[in-house]
């Protein structure tokens, strides 16, 4: 990542666990001219790219990665981060965090995940340390990843807050831990009960991909939840303003629902292609470009910005937005389904799952051969938990699907 970027280029990070024809849709899309492997992943991408001349050196208004998220259309869009953005959010991590030479920050994230942004050039640019787990380790139990953060001296965690929530059931932190991060989801005070009895910072963070991994923070420790029970995601980050607008732009006021826009530094230049998502980032009067996130929150009496939910149908699992729409022009792909519709809904602990419903397209149709098929073209954590046969979709009088008719699945929890 380094390399590339010291060479003026861009990367665009695949996981060899993702579906082939998913990875070759990215470097394709992305039009990659040089793909680096090991023989870990030596088969990556069996399409053989189009070279093209590197810069010598990178520009602030330069491309530094692609980072593909869930798409409408039915494929995964691109998202590009300029130079300026990464080095804006370095600069307004140390401004947060006081990160110095002596911090060792865990690198746990996937390379898909923006969390790894966070991870390395936060570290690296500000003098400090990653500690990099095996395969092995990342991939055992939470104590053996505490066992290694112990032994390096790990003192900054950023993660999911599932993996709070992890530690906070199994009581277990590195002793020289003195900052706590959770991003990606909702926060929620039983994740970090025992947690935030302790000496270490705990901050919640918020920020799409589009706009260069985080927007605002908000610490946790010692501050009270919300009357939902999720903590506040605070205010904007240096080099970032964030507003929340109605349907008109206009501000609204304090208490007021809208919808949250962000500003500044941390605006990515946008997404690869034509996607029909483009339109969500704006260029206002004043020459600024706006990008809306599509999230709902509203402003406390403190200035700090609450996070409400999504104005559309995306939600998040596992720390990843998941359009259920591109979930569902996948499954009506399949060879064993003749009409399939994918729905989201909420557990009892506040996290999303999806449900497919479908008519099968023969008699001999297997969910096993449904879900391999989607896990040929969609990540793991994209698959529904669910599958309703039906033998009908019901719809409305206007010929519009009925969701209220559709059977829930209950997963300890209520449909959202």
């Amino acid at each position: 990542m380094l390399a590339v970027l010291k060479s003026g280029a861009a990367y665009v990070p695949a996981e060899p666990s993702l579906p082939q024809e998913r990875i070759d849709y990215m470097m394709n899309s992305a039009g990659v001219g040089l793909i680096i492997t090991d023989d870990f992943c030596k088969d990556l991408s069996k399409e053989k790219p189009t070279t093209k001349t590197l810069d010598d050196r990178s520009v602030p208004d330069g491309a530094a990665y692609v980072l593909y998220t869930s798409g409408t259309t039915g494929r995964p869009k691109g998202v590009i981060v300029e130079n300026h953005s990464v080095v804006n959010y370095a600069e307004a991590f140390e401004h947060e965090f006081h990160v110095i030479p002596g911090d060792v920050m865990l690198q746990f994230s996937v390379c898909s995940f923006d969390i790894l942004v966070e991870e390395v050039y936060t570290t690296l640019l500000n003098g400090a340390t990653l500690a990099i787990p095996s395969r092995k380790v990342s991939a055992g139990s939470l104590a053996d990843l505490m066992e290694f953060c112990e032994r390096h001296n790990v003192t900054i965690i950023s993660g999911f807050p599932y993996l709070l929530a992890d530690m906070n059931r199994m009581h277990c932190f590195p002793s020289k831990l003195r900052l706590l991060i959770s991003g990606g989801d909702v926060l929620r005070a039983s994740y970090i009960s025992w947690l935030k009895n302790h000496s270490f910072m705990i901050y919640n963070t918020y920020g799409p991909s589009e706009t260069t991994v985080c927007a605002t923070y908000y610490r946790v420790d010692g501050a009270d939840a919300l009357d939902d029970g999720t903590y506040p995601v605070g205010k904007p980050v240096k080099g970032v303003e964030v507003q929340i607008l109605d349907d008109s732009l206009r501000e609204v006021h304090e208490g007021d629902v809208g919808e949250i826009c962000i500003f500044g530094e941390g605006v990515s230049r946008g997404y690869l292609g034509n996607a029909p998502e483009q339109a969500n980032f704006v260029k206002i009067p004043d020459g600024r470009r706006m990008y809306r996130s599509g999230d709902l929150g509203y402003y406390l009496p403190n200035g700090n910005i609450a996070f409400l939910h999504r104005k559309d149908r995306q939600v998040m699992i596992l720390g990843k937005r998941v359009e259920p729409e591109e979930v569902e022009n996948v499954l009506n792909e399949s060879p064993c389904v003749e009409r399939g519709v994918v729905r989201a809904f909420i557990d009892s602990q506040g996290l999303a799952y999806l449900t497919a419903y479908f008519i099968p397209s023969h008699k001999n149709c297997d969910i096993s051969r449904i879900k391999d098929f989607l896990r040929s073209r969609l990540s793991d954590f994209m698959v529904p938990e669910f599958f309703v046969k039906m033998e009908e979709i019901p719809l409305t009088k206007r010929g519009k699907i009925n969701d209220r008719a559709l059977p829930v699945v209950m997963k300890e929890g209520v449909p959202r």
